[in-house]
């Protein structure tokens, strides 16, 4: 092992926004020079010196079972049929199944295990309202830039592939009669993802005809469509990052097919005045909007689709054609948040949450009147019935022939049960007899009985912050238990009851694992959200903050034995709890993170996240980012031991913050305690991982953490 880590060049660059003086001594780490490779290798050479060994040696065999079992995907009903993924021992990436019934023999329609090419991926699917088809993103390397390819369920042969797309994803996707629509993006290079535009492909067709619709969409915007499979109407809601929405029909008998000059012509505004956000659905001659428009914890909102379609004949400048204020409310908002609608024959079903935790229920006349067996501490996902998709919108299913099925579709629903103590249950619910049963479920588990608590500590400013606390089934706190606090905090994404098969081995031997609910994501509505983004985000780090002096203070562990973790905007927090609060860590683990936030919006998807985090270049924005920045709060001092983790093929956050950061910490650490980086190769910010790396990556992390907390792993 190394003793102390590579030399790195400082090659100082000074600039001077809005009046302050600010030095980046490793901006040359930035770019991708052979330079640059080079001093990313004698890095990983470092770390190697603290990823191996005892604890290696004994984690691996152990994930590798763990890893090599059977795992279930959600299950999405179209047309009679129904579709999911199964990914067997020993494979490495999920095979997308079809069944006539559902008693039905599976029939393998996509197996990404024979791409050509180790590190191709299928990460995700969406299949046509009729189940005649299934489009899936066809992705190198988890780099995020697909190729849509095309099934026939009946054959189960690729009709066609519309390559170099960009980032398009379900959201962007909508099936049509004869083709379908799609927002493609520019490549990952120079900030072209931000660029987006629609477009629509009839089967059959070269690609290159595509017929153009618009590009009438910022930076910032985020398009989503949604379409009627019997009349056509196509909805476009225009998402500005997790702020607001604008609603547009799409009208494209005005849109120019050739020579198109990107004007918004295409787009009837139906609603863009209303402050909050809405998610369209089509169900039934009605479209529901997902909204938090005067409702913090959202809500449902209603209206007739005629009353939307014929909007399409209006001029461009007039008003809004919907007012909110008018619709009918399917579900009003109540004490629980909602995070999405399904749809089951004339079923509706809602998706809330409750301190961090799943419920899920059928709604008629405003009230819930029937609800769907879940456990304490779960979360609930994949909910897929007869005509609609899944609540966090992604994958589905079904054909043009309707080969019909055991049961009437309308009278079953699927979803996803997780909770912390076992792996994902894949549940279908019957409405005739009001039961449900497990139908699919990972033989896997921790190895060892867990208690899960939910526990809740006192920020900075007084505010209640939650915490799920997981730990060894009968292990009383004794102040020096090695203990794990993850944080997210942002883009109203919470943290909620998860499976996790690679703790087990760290809970077995006496490991405390918690998860914190931070603000920034929605646990507690928008004002949650709300109350962890922008000049607000130092509430983020305080709420993580509050957690582990919580944990020290009610015995369960010390700072010598509590690790910080968090990945993305997780890693973003573990960087300002590295450089903020050095003193309450024995160790962290950063991944994939952003930490130069006075340069992050000048790569990749930066600029998009602006709206959550604020602009650079606003001076008032400025000054409260430059305040918490990681990399420009890095002193003289001693830290703790610091792992960052990055990737290579990342096409959101860019590799130059963990680099630059790593250097610097290295650079200005006075004490003895190792800050190390590991770069990983052909793949990216995360998804379509095939197994083997998953196994190598997690080994890696968790010999990081147990080495440095001091736990003992071996049998």
């Amino acid at each position: 092992m190394n003793d102390s880590p590579p030399e790195t060049p400082r090659r100082p660059v000074t600039e001077t926004p809005h009046g302050e003086e600010v030095a980046d001594p490793y901006r040359w780490l930035e770019e991708d020079t052979d330079e640059v490779a080079a001093w990313v290798d004698a890095q990983n050479e470092y770390a190697d010196g603290f990823l191996g060994g005892d604890t290696s040696d004994a984690l691996r065999p152990r994930f590798e079972d763990l890893a090599r079992v059977t795992d279930y995907g959600a299950v999405t009903v179209r047309g009679g049929r129904y579709f999911g993924t199964v990914e067997g021992p020993d494979e490495d990436h999920g095979v997308l199944y079809v069944r006539e019934s559902f008693d039905g023999e599976p029939r393998a329609l996509v197996d990404p295990n024979a791409f050509d090419g180790e590190a191709a991926s299928m990460n995700w699917f969406v299949v046509g309202p009729d189940g005649d088809r299934v489009a899936y993103g066809y992705d190198e390397g988890g780099e995020e830039q697909y190729d849509v390819r095309v099934v026939y369920v009946g054959s189960g042969e690729v009709t066609e592939t519309v390559p170099d797309l960009g980032r398009v994803n379900p959201g962007g996707f909508a099936w049509t009669d004869g083709g379908f629509y799609y927002v493609r993006t520019g490549g990952a290079g120079g900030g072209a993802q931000l660029e987006k535009s629609l477009y629509h492909h009839e089967h059959g067709a070269d690609p290159d005809d595509d017929r153009f619709l618009t590009d009438a969409f910022g930076q910032h915007d985020g398009p989503q469509l949604e379409i009627d499979d019997e009349t056509g109407a196509l909805l476009a809601a225009v998402h500005e990052g997790t702020a607001n929405s604008e609603v547009y029909l799409v009208d494209v008998d005005a849109a120019e097919a050739d020579g198109a000059d990107g004007s918004s012509d295409a787009l009837v505004p139906l609603l863009t005045d209303a402050d909050g956000t809405f998610h369209p659905h089509i169900h039934d001659g009605t479209v529901y909007f997902v909204t938090n428009y005067d409702a913090p914890f959202s809500r449902v909102l209603s209206v007739p689709l005629a009353d939307v379609a014929g909007s399409g004949s209006n001029a461009d400048g007039r008003d809004d054609a919907l007012d909110p204020d008018a619709m009918a409310e399917p579900i009003p908002e109540t004490d629980g948040v909602l995070r999405g609608i399904a749809f089951a024959g004339d079923r509706l079903l809602a998706h809330h949450m409750r301190d961090a935790s799943s419920e899920l229920a059928v709604w008629a006349d405003g009230e819930p009147t029937e609800r769907l067996p879940t456990p304490e501490f779960c979360s609930v996902g994949g909910v897929s019935g007869s005509d609609g998709g899944d609540d966090e919108g992604e994958g589905e299913g079904a054909d043009e022939a309707g080969p019909g099925s055991a049961v009437d579709a309308a009278d079953e629903v699927f979803y996803v049960v997780g909770t912390f103590a076992e792996p994902a249950r894949v549940r279908r619910y019957d409405f005739e007899t009001g039961e449900a049963e497990t139908i699919a479920q990972a033989d896997v588990s921790l190895g060892v009985d867990v208690t899960v608590s939910q526990e809740f500590f006192e920020s900075r400013d007084g505010t209640e912050v939650p915490a799920f606390v997981i730990r060894r089934e009968g292990l009383e706190p004794d102040g020096d238990a090695p203990t794990v606090l993850y944080g997210y905090g942002g883009f109203r994404i919470p943290q909620t009851p998860g499976f996790d098969r690679f703790r087990g081995p760290f809970l077995a031997a006496g490991g405390v694992f918690v998860v914190a609910n931070l603000r920034g994501g929605t646990e507690y509505g928008e004002p949650w959200h709300e109350a962890g983004m922008g000049e607000r985000k130092q509430n983020v780090f305080d709420d993580f903050y509050a957690v582990a002096e919580g944990l020290v203070e009610s015995g369960y562990t010390n700072t010598d034995r509590l690790a910080a973790f968090g990945g993305s905007n997780g890693g973003l927090l573990t960087g300002a709890a590295v450089t903020q609060r050095p003193d309450l860590w024995g160790a962290v683990l950063s991944t994939v993170p952003l930490l130069d936030m006075l340069r992050f919006h000048r790569f990749l998807l930066g600029e998009y996240w602006t709206v959550e985090y604020g602009s650079p270049d606003d001076s008032d924005d400025f000054e409260f980012l430059r305040a918490y920045s990681p990399y420009h709060n890095v002193a003289e001092r001693e830290y703790p031991p610091t792992m960052f983790k990055t990737a290579a093929g990342d096409t959101r956050v860019h590799p130059g913050h963990a680099r630059k950061m790593t250097a610097l910490m290295q650079a200005r650490n006075a004490g003895d305690s190792p800050v190390v980086l590991r770069t990983e190769t052909d793949t990216g910010h995360g998804v379509g991982k095939p197994t083997e790396r998953i196994v190598r990556e997690q080994v890696e992390q968790w010999t990081w953490l147990c080495d440095r907390l001091g736990v003992d792993v071996r049998e």
